[in-house]
């Protein structure tokens, strides 16, 4: 299951940490986001223990989404060690975001 950043927790769980972070910046009524939103939660299974992959809701974290300058979903940010090391922004596919986390790992 992917986890859920929020504006209150982000500091915390994807900038504060030692290990690389995804962020999938969506909104329910996005369809390009649901067509993203099977991929991340595979991957999130699939790195569970070695990277935390989780969502955004821009919808109800406008912060975290105004900090990161995110005007088109789906964003996928790749955060290592507290900074944005890679941005995809629509839709892509899981081996191409499977091959930028191994990257960063």
């Amino acid at each position: 299951m992917a986890f859920e950043f929020t504006d209150s927790n982000f500091q915390d769980t994807a900038l504060a940490v030692d290990t690389v972070s995804v962020v999938d910046f969506w909104a329910e009524w996005c369809g390009p986001c649901r067509m993203v939103g099977p991929i991340i939660e595979e991957l999130a299974q699939d790195y569970e223990g070695k990277v935390t992959i989780g969502k955004v809701d821009v919808d109800t974290n406008p912060e975290t989404s105004m900090k990161y300058g995110v005007r088109s979903i789906p964003t996928i940010l790749i955060i290592k060690n507290g900074e944005v090391v890679d941005k995809t922004v629509g839709v892509t596919t899981k081996k191409a975001l499977a091959d930028k986390i191994d990257k960063y790992l």
